[in-house]
């Protein structure tokens, strides 16, 4: 079992429910938000919209998660400062700009300028959330792994916890996806090597099938699913959260249910709860974060608890617990 510091125990408990497991709510979405909520033209999207639309999630979804993943560019301050976001509830900053450099099959994550663990702890985040591209066979998997580990120290150094979501993409650059038959072997070998970095205390993993469509019509073969978590959870030496991927609501209960039944410690949840509302204008938008998406929200966080694996049996405290030292 790995060990903490009393300062990141601390962290993980208020981002974590009183059972011991995240229902964390995800709103960190820069890019990627601007073409929802604008597709034809999206450089049109201003940031005042942009935080507009996370201030409108955060206030109707927050209160049922056990945590916030916001961005430290356009969220996370804010939410704070305006307090839409309930003390009780944690909250995760993401520290990596918004895209990539680099070529399609050859990606590279980049840090925001001038934040780091510390940084992000001194504006109030409970713990860090670094997002890398990640392909074990790549010639850039050493440039992600060096920026993991420079992470990993900042926040070992600052008793900040640190979530790390690698994402994988295909080394063939006509592809737009791993193929299904690669899917499994790429996810569960990067968490087999990233969770071996010192300081990394939670995986943000991808669910490690391709499952087709992603309107939820096909019948899924759940029992393939629950072996491929369970040997995602065999490699991840932390707690391991799904994150949604922008797969439909009720695939992704399907997911969450088979995800926490094989060893996940809860979930990392963002489109699949409020995508619809970034179509809809102001009145009917906040209409249908308060009661749809507000209600598939309770509903994953009820999952979590009932399901779900306490991230204190994979994480321990360590020796700085008899100092009080963070």
């Amino acid at each position: 079992m790995s060990t903490l510091s009393t300062g990141k125990v601390r962290r993980l408990q208020h981002c974590a429910t009183d059972q011991g497991v995240f229902s964390i709510l995800a709103i960190d979405h820069r890019n990627s938000l601007r073409r929802a909520l604008d597709a034809q033209t999206p450089g049109s999207v201003t940031d005042e919209a942009l935080m507009a639309f996370k201030q409108a999630v955060v206030t109707a979804l927050a209160p049922v998660a056990s945590a916030v993943l916001l961005d430290a560019e356009f969220g996370a301050a804010r939410a704070i400062s305006t307090g839409v976001l309930p003390g009780a509830t944690g909250l995760i900053a993401a520290l990596e700009r918004s895209g990539y450099v680099g070529e399609r099959a050859a990606r590279v994550s980049e840090l925001l300028p001038g934040w780091d663990s510390g940084r992000a702890g001194r504006m109030g985040a409970s713990a860090v959330k670094l997002l890398v591209y990640y392909h074990p066979d790549s010639p850039t998997a050493p440039q992600a792994e060096s920026l993991v580990r420079q992470v990993a120290d900042s926040c070992q150094q600052a008793g900040v916890p640190f979530f790390l979501e690698p994402l994988s993409y295909p080394l063939d650059p006509t592809l737009r996806r791993l193929l299904p038959g690669e899917r499994r072997r790429v996810v569960v070998e990067t968490a087999r090597r990233l969770t071996g970095i010192p300081g990394v205390d939670v995986l943000k993993a991808e669910f490690p099938l391709d499952i087709g469509p992603r309107d939820g019509d096909t019948a899924p073969d759940e029992t393939e699913w629950l072996a491929a978590c369970r040997e995602l959870t065999g490699a991840s030496r932390v707690p391991w959260v799904l994150l949604s991927a922008g797969v439909g609501f009720e695939t992704y209960l399907r997911q969450v249910v088979v995800a926490a039944s094989a060893g996940a410690s809860g979930v990392a949840v963002g489109r699949a709860v409020w995508r619809e509302a970034t179509e809809l204008p102001t009145g009917a938008r906040e209409g249908f974060l308060s009661r749809v998406a507000h209600r598939r929200m309770a509903r994953v966080t009820a999952l979590c608890q009932a399901l779900a694996r306490p991230w204190t049996d994979t994480l321990g405290s360590g020796s700085e617990e008899a100092t009080g030292d963070g």
